[in-house]
């Protein structure tokens, strides 16, 4: 790789310190970039706590088994128990019938061979 010449580093140098249209728009160029650089990270960490803060104002917790859950749920996909009115808001809440055993109410199947033509 060939070094550029030492009157090509003498004329940029003269061009960005001399007050003149080019240096100025260099050095608002320059400082432009350096500006964007230093400012988006905090603008992407606040952007990442904003988006924090509205997911969290959107969960409760589950009163049984302390699981984080969407406020709008009406039962708790963790333990399954319905929960209170308090966090439903104005929801209609759908009953569950809890009388009926879960052995109940499970599919039993049983394998056959694939030749078997019974």
């Amino acid at each position: 790789m060939t070094r550029l010449p030492p009157l090509l580093w003498f004329a940029l140098i003269v061009l960005i310190l001399l007050p003149s249209t080019a240096g100025r728009f260099l050095l608002d160029l320059a400082g432009g970039l350096i500006l964007t650089l230093l400012a988006l990270p905090l603008l992407l960490t606040g952007a990442g706590w904003l988006g924090w803060r509205f997911l969290q104002s959107k969960l409760i917790q589950c009163e049984f088994c302390g699981a984080s859950i969407i406020k709008d749920s009406i039962l708790c996909p963790a333990c399954g128990e319905e929960l209170s009115k308090g966090n439903q808001g104005n929801k209609k809440i759908f009953s569950v019938d809890n009388s009926i055993p879960a052995s109940s109410a499970t599919i039993d199947i049983t394998a056959q061979d694939a030749d078997n033509t019974n």
